[in-house]
């Protein structure tokens, strides 16, 4: 612990970093609350739920004080050090819905879901593809055919979905996705039949996810599942107002 403990301090005296689970000078996360992160992904379940949005797989719950702090500091004050332990949240995730037998044989496409270009130009960076990227290395190394694919793009312009409720949301981003063809044509040619694991670092209502779902559908991608970071437990009166957060324990992977 001594030579962590000289490591943190110059890690600090460099660049000034804390942790963003306990404050503690040194690592962007420290090794006791990156030891803490959860280890058993669990079903996510909006309320209500879009209809037909495949099984949604969280590796832990948004109101997780150090997962929040994690992916709030990476998207959006740039902290690219915790694409590390949030790819592997998002692998743990992910690994269930690759693993399942009706995949066997094909290549797992873990596909981001979009952010629009001006967005994407504020932050300087792709959170969630950078996320993605480092989950499908974690899977590749678990000895799984995955590989992270950009091929969804922003076809129209939603507005923020941060005040929107549940039924508004949904109509928010209904068909603002497309596939990119000439991607997905390209990895055809290769010849092993695809499939797709949609991703995102935050679940709230799921109609994003379920739009992202909808456009590789549209273009004849099967899609086996969504996996996340973090999922929000959200209900909605269905009158169109704003979400309201609720605490409870998230259900296991066999509820799904």
């Amino acid at each position: 612990m001594a030579g962590v403990s000289l490591l943190d301090a110059l890690l600090d005296l460099a660049a000034g970093t804390v942790c963003v689970g306990c404050a503690r000078p040194g690592r962007v996360l420290c090794l006791a609350c990156e030891a803490a992160l959860p280890l058993r992904p669990r079903a996510a379940r909006p309320t209500p739920r879009p209809a037909g949005l495949a099984p949604t797989v969280a590796a832990g719950g948004y109101d997780d004080p150090v997962v929040r702090a994690m992916v709030i500091a990476h998207k959006e004050r740039r902290a690219f050090a915790l694409a590390r332990p949030l790819g592997d949240l998002l692998a743990s995730a992910a690994a269930g819905l690759v693993e399942r037998p009706c995949l066997a044989g094909s290549r797992v496409l873990l596909v981001p879901v979009p952010s629009r270009p001006a967005v994407v130009a504020r932050r300087g960076h792709d959170p969630v593809q950078r996320v993605a990227r480092r989950a499908a290395a974690r899977l590749r190394a678990a000895g799984h055919d995955v590989r992270a694919v950009d091929v969804l793009r922003q076809s129209e312009r939603p507005q923020d979905q941060g005040d929107l409720g549940g039924a508004q949301r949904r109509e928010n981003v209904r068909r603002t996705m497309a596939a990119r063809g000439a991607a997905l044509r390209r990895l055809a040619r290769e010849g092993a039949p695809v499939a797709a694991v949609v991703v995102d670092d935050v679940v709230t209502t799921g109609s994003t996810a379920r739009e992202a779902q909808r456009a590789l559908a549209a273009v004849g991608v099967s899609v086996a599942g969504i996996a996340c970071v973090a999922a929000t437990d959200v209900r909605t009166a269905g009158d169109g107002s704003p979400p309201i957060a609720y605490r409870r324990p998230m259900e296991p992977d066999s509820a799904i």
